[in-house]
């Protein structure tokens, strides 16, 4: 269900970030204070504004980032990056952008000065920009016209900036009609994938970063606690959405949220089917918030009322399994390994074999995307190391069922120079889910 993914944060192509224009601020204000016209409940006006807690990324450590990117191209052969708009941007830049039809494009070489292509109305606000950008002083810009090729652009401008003939690296987020067209104007220098440079760069967290994924995740928990505490049998799932959105709003965040009942809890992405909440019933909620670029992202289970033994029973399980994957999680275990405690835990339980009951891995790279390298998944032999973050999240679901249900625990985990933590505690229980949190 790609919409529980959607990007909350997009601007035109090669776009300094910027705050909330005036109706944007007009609406998150009003989603503070009520929500489908109504007053908020009592829990959901006790959330503070958090977002004055949040200590952004410095440019210090942008340009650390820069220097551990051209450190990977080095050691990998690697002429130089180029990345277009995207999360890998605003990483590296501090510059928030979505992607048009028009090409816009920042490399950095290996050695030497960072430049941009783009289009030549983008020139002035791309100075701008630069001002507060590491290497901004000396990064070119060139610019083309709408009747120009800004392939061949890009093709001279990497020949002016590097003698080497090594290959260009693209990031991964690139569209293919750009990286296309680049690896054809690049020709005969070849073109590689840039996921080993991003990504080995974005996937070691730093304390500054994970200092913003803790206040996600912290904000992230009291909202979800908040609104349990708000609703009950008879709303229904889009009234429960419509409180975390206004929680969120009131911490001075933005994110979302799934709320999926009974049996569509059963299907790990839910529906888009209205739904209402009863008693007895499963309810599983899911998503996260940002905080300066950065996510969080967790699920919980809970009944309101009187669980059923089979629903404990799963609640339990999965919880085990939960566990299981946390302790299996230290510095040189393969990723693989972590997906099989958790795997292993479910099965024997009878919930197997393999992926009939937990029907996805258990986990996946976090940070200012919610799903990004690397993955706890089967086949992957890559090493865990110190500052990775992941998410932990085995689920059971029982679509077969007489009575359908699912249930999945997901808490975000960062890993340790002897082991892995969660930001959040594990939740106790289907009739406590968020416990002293």
């Amino acid at each position: 269900m790609l919409t529980r993914r959607r990007l909350l944060f997009t601007a035109t192509a090669a776009a300094p970030a910027f705050a909330l224009g005036s109706s944007a601020a007009s609406a998150q204000r009003a989603a503070a204070e009520e929500s489908d016209g109504k007053p908020l409940p009592p829990s959901i006006l006790a959330l503070k504004n958090r977002s004055h807690e949040a200590v952004p990324i410095t440019s210090t450590e942008r340009q650390q980032r820069l220097d551990r990117a051209r450190e990977l191209m080095q050691q990998q052969k690697i002429a130089a990056l180029t990345i277009t708009g995207g999360t890998s941007l605003q990483y590296f830049l501090g510059i928030g952008s979505g992607q048009s039809e028009r090409m816009f494009a920042w490399t950095l070489p290996a050695s030497g000065a960072p430049f941009i292509v783009c289009p030549s109305f983008e020139e002035g606000r791309m100075t701008e920009a630069l001002h507060t950008v590491p290497g901004g002083a000396t990064t070119k810009i060139y610019t083309w016209h709408e009747d120009e090729d800004p392939y061949a652009l890009l093709a001279s401008s990497l020949k002016a900036a590097t003698t080497s003939s090594l290959p260009l690296a693209l990031d991964e987020r690139l569209q293919f009609v750009f990286a296309d067209r680049i690896a054809k104007a690049v020709a005969p220098r070849a073109t590689t994938s840039g996921i080993p440079i991003v990504s080995g760069c974005r996937s070691l967290k730093t304390p500054a970063e994970l200092a913003l994924m803790q206040l996600a995740n912290n904000i992230t928990l009291s909202v979800y606690k908040a609104v349990y505490q708000a609703c009950g049998p008879g709303m229904t799932n889009r009234q429960f959405t419509s409180l975390v959105d206004a929680g969120y709003a009131r911490c001075g965040v933005r994110g979302e949220a799934s709320c999926q009942v009974a049996e569509f809890s059963a299907q790990p992405h839910g529906s888009p089917t209205p739904q209402i909440i009863r008693e007895g019933e499963m309810v599983l909620i899911d998503d996260g918030c940002f905080v300066e670029g950065y996510q969080s992202d967790m699920s919980r289970s809970f009944v309101y009322g009187k669980p059923t033994d089979r629903q404990k029973k799963v609640f339990d399980v999965v919880h085990a399994a939960q566990a299981a994957a946390l302790a299996a999680a230290h510095p040189g275990a393969e990723m693989q390994s972590v997906d099989a405690a958790a795997r292993k835990v479910i099965t024997d339980a009878g919930f197997g074999p393999d992926y009939k009951h937990f029907t996805h891995r258990v986990g996946h790279g976090i940070g200012m995307d919610m799903h990004e390298w690397y993955y706890l998944v089967r086949g992957n032999t890559m090493k865990l190391a110190p500052g990775m973050t992941f998410s932990d999240e085995p689920g059971i679901y029982l679509a077969d069922d007489p009575a359908p249900f699912g249930v999945r625990l997901e808490d975000d985990m960062l890993i340790t120079a002897d082991g892995a933590k969660l930001f959040t505690p594990q939740s106790p229980s289907l009739t406590d889910p968020f416990g002293n949190a």
